[in-house]
């Protein structure tokens, strides 16, 4: 799934070439783009006819659209780009893509807005906002490191009572967002912290520096267009990120640690890969019991 990065380059593309423009009509292709809507695709694309894209909005993982419309109220269009989610602005005149899902035309008649899908795990759906202006299915996400309302002290003080592995508090959206599975592998190298040891048992400097990296790191990630193992991931334009080629843990199993030159190792974690340096990362001790 795309991380907060990959998410970033998609909304920014997205307010350059969709904000400030009418959606004149929207057509959903089957029913599983529009699941997360309850009433159905016809019902989504009737009420979005008519609305106004007035900004493109990002919280961690989940990207949305603010609509106002033809009556002056406001909501929020909540785009899940899930494992293989692509939103592309491309010319009415070019073919579609094999696996697209759902095409925005505007009143201006300009390029199209469409959204590509291969593993069909993602979708939209229409919500109304909070009084801050997030969708209310999102308002239980924390603000991430990019947001103005993110305070790394309180969630260094949360994590620095939890007694869970500080890999796993990384990975809770509803304690800091937009951290994925690459993008703490990398905090963690960067930090010299194994992804097991507990939080509880972490200084509080020691923290900080975890959650610093990992706002560094996607702030790297950012400046490159992000993270591309594949052709699934790419901005608005199809062009892929290329923060891989910077990656010092993630997906380096069997090389050279970057720091030390130990190989770096993979290890299963929550049911997916965890890659570390084994001697700037050493695991904790087994505990008793």
């Amino acid at each position: 799934m795309p991380e907060l990065p990959e998410v970033e380059v998609v909304r920014r593309g997205l307010a350059d070439h969709v904000v400030g423009r009418t959606i004149e009509r929207a057509e959903f292709r089957g029913t599983r783009v529009a699941r997360r809507h309850l009433p159905g695709p016809i019902d989504l694309a009737d009420r979005l006819a008519g609305n106004h894209v007035e900004q493109a909005r990002r919280r961690g993982k989940y990207l949305w659209l603010v609509l106002r419309t033809p009556d002056g109220s406001r909501q929020g269009l909540i785009a899940h780009l899930g494992m293989s989610g692509q939103l592309l602005v491309e010319a009415p005149d070019v073919p579609a893509e094999k696996h697209l899902h759902a095409v925005f035309d505007f009143a201006d008649e300009g390029p199209q807005l469409r959204f590509v899908d291969q593993r069909t795990f993602g979708g939209m759906a229409l919500a109304d906002l909070t009084p801050e202006g997030v969708p209310e299915p999102v308002a239980h996400i924390a603000p991430d490191p990019l947001e103005e309302a993110y305070d790394r002290a309180a969630v260094m003080r949360r994590m620095k009572g939890k007694d869970v592995a500080v890999k796993r508090a990384l990975l809770d959206q509803t304690l800091v967002s937009g951290v994925g599975n690459i993008y703490a592998d990398e905090a963690l190298w960067r930090a010299q912290v194994h992804g097991e040891r507990l939080c509880s048992s972490l200084t509080r400097p020691t923290l900080a520096r975890v959650l610093e990296h990992a706002r560094e790191v996607m702030l790297e990630a950012l400046g490159q267009g992000g993270t591309s193992f594949d052709a699934l991931y790419v901005n608005v334009n199809g062009a892929s990120g290329y923060f891989d080629r910077s990656l010092h843990a993630y997906g380096q199993e069997g090389r050279p640690c970057d720091r030390c030159g130990t190989l770096i190792r993979r290890e299963a974690f929550m049911n997916r890969s965890s890659f570390s340096c084994p001697r700037c990362q050493p695991r904790p001790r087994a505990r008793r019991g």
